[in-house]
């Protein structure tokens, strides 16, 4: 085009030619001329070299306000998505604090070496290791007598539409000889965690007991459990609770999966290859509450203990015991 403009043809003819808008050319003879002197092509590639380096728009992050939200989530152990959606939710109509999960990722990894890159970088969520299958064959764990299978289950659990069915599981500590009992109500996605003495049936036992004895009776009407062996003691169990306990398939934590990803997020606070026995109930309580008050995607970013709130049979008790 510079060629064209110094043999003195117009810019419609440029237009013309090259198959572009008049308008288009004209911008672009305006935008990377320099007064005094003709339109040439390596000096408005330079300028447009320049500006693709300055962003239109100022980072997001630069606003003090954002940042120091942000930072103050990630240490209490939010993800970038449940900071995000909290912000659409809390500030529906201004977009001045709103941003997306993927400008708080990128305004993280973009930081300087040093201290606060670290700490921000440790706060995100760990990748979970991929886990390899269980052996196949013969389940060589030995069988849970008088098992009711998950089919049996009745067919509003799933649709998480009426509260009160729950899933647990142990979380194993350091080469199995701990563990925390974990429940999760599958429709608010509250989180209960239990302090086991030990990791047989009589411990699992005692433990769930002392937990679920502070739910409500309404809010008590499923357990659905793994074919661990620390669940031998059911018939006990669900007399005691007034609860029906229902037994995922072998090889099917799809069918328990909110249990699974809660046991997940919960490794953030309980490692893997730690000692669980040195954990008190109150310890696990407030690990428990910091889940409860964290927003879910699932919930729409609400937390689960709004949501629980919500319930007509609510009772604070079972969260603090």
């Amino acid at each position: 085009m510079s060629l064209g403009l110094a043999h003195g043809h117009s810019l419609r003819t440029m237009a013309r030619i090259l198959g572009r808008a008049p308008s288009t050319v004209s911008r672009e003879v305006a935008r990377n001329t320099t007064r005094g002197c003709p339109y040439r092509a390596c000096t408005a590639q330079r300028h447009a070299g320049i500006r693709a380096h300055h962003p239109r728009r100022p980072r997001k992050l630069l606003d003090p306000w954002l940042w120091q939200y942000v930072q103050r989530h990630l240490a209490a152990g939010c993800s970038p998505e449940q900071i995000a959606g909290r912000l659409r939710r809390m500030y529906p109509d201004d977009m001045r604090k709103r941003l997306s999960a993927e400008t708080i990722y990128a305004g993280l990894y973009v930081l300087p070496r040093g201290a606060l890159r670290t700490e921000l970088l440790a706060a995100l969520r760990q990748a979970r290791k991929t886990r390899r299958p269980r052996a196949r064959g013969t389940d060589r764990r030995g069988q849970i007598p008088n098992m009711t299978p998950i089919a049996a289950r009745p067919a509003e659990v799933a649709t998480r539409t009426m509260p009160g069915h729950w899933e647990g599981d142990l979380l194993k500590g350091a080469r199995n000889g701990s563990a925390v009992g974990t429940l999760v109500e599958r429709t608010t996605r509250l989180v209960l965690l239990a302090k086991m003495e030990g990791t047989d049936a009589e411990r699992a036992y005692r433990g769930f007991s002392k937990k679920l004895r502070h739910v409500p009776a309404a809010l008590r009407s499923t357990l659905t459990y793994d074919r661990g062996k620390e669940m031998a003691a059911h018939e006990r169990l669900a007399p005691r609770l007034t609860i029906r306990i229902f037994f995922a398939d072998p090889h099917g934590p799809w069918q328990r999966g909110t249990n699974e990803n809660t046991n997940g997020l919960l490794r953030q606070y309980l490692p893997k290859g730690t000692d669980l026995s040195r954990y008190t109930q109150r310890e696990l309580n407030a690990i428990a509450y910091r889940l409860n008050t964290r927003p879910r995607k699932c919930l729409h970013f609400a937390t689960p203990l709004e949501v629980y709130a919500q319930l007509r049979h609510y009772s604070p008790v079972a969260l603090g015991t």
